[in-house]
């Protein structure tokens, strides 16, 4: 993340802990949703639990902005209460059933689309065979990912989908750096045999 997003990122916090300038919330909401979406979908796999854990995240965000120290850059901070609560809903639905599900206030748009982001979007000009191909290909590539361990398919989303450093994925799972690789890597290796690469 570039210096300049952080410091757009501490104007927008010190604007609204200091002057409850809401819309400088409303900024941070609209840059960032999309973001959490995307890694709550990562963890969960599923559509419904990922909006609503995005959506409680922004609710304890809101809350506890003003106690942001700012020791990290606020995305790290921010997909570190995502992944939480991600894993708290994931084993929730493993222990309750995910038929279950919790209620948030306030609707956030992804502006993602379906979050199913491991596989690029099939061109328009594709022929038929080939979009069934793309097809079978992302479906088996999700149903791999869903297989994987939950420490290793964090790992994978958050360097794969999302594009972290190993240092910023290792301070957000609080994992050393060679732990991080070595996930990494196995998530990989277990998606290829998963795929028949």
């Amino acid at each position: 993340m570039s210096n300049h997003t952080v410091s757009e990122d501490r104007v927008l916090i010190d604007k609204y802990v200091n002057q409850n300038d809401q819309g400088a919330f409303n900024i941070l909401v609209q840059k960032y949703s999309g973001r959490a979406y995307q890694i709550a979908y990562g963890v969960l796999g599923n559509k419904q639990d990922a909006e609503e854990v995005a959506q409680d995240a922004f609710m304890r965000i809101y809350r506890a902005l003003p106690k942001f120290r700012g020791d990290s850059e606020f995305s790290t901070w921010m997909y570190r209460i995502i992944v939480n609560l991600a894993r708290n809903k994931h084993r929730w639905n493993r222990v309750r059933g995910a038929g279950r599900s919790f209620s948030i206030d306030a609707p956030i748009d992804n502006g993602r689309g379906d979050g199913e982001l491991t596989i690029e979007l099939p061109d328009q000009g594709m022929a038929p065979d080939q979009i069934m191909l793309y097809n079978e290909l992302k479906d088996k590539t999700r149903k791999a990912m869903e297989k994987l361990p939950e420490a290793y398919r964090e790992a994978v989303i958050l360097r794969t989908v999302k594009g972290l450093s190993y240092e910023e994925i290792a301070d957000l799972l609080g994992c050393k750096v060679g732990t991080i690789k070595s996930r990494i890597a196995r998530g990989r290796e277990e998606i290829r045999n998963n795929l028949d690469i």
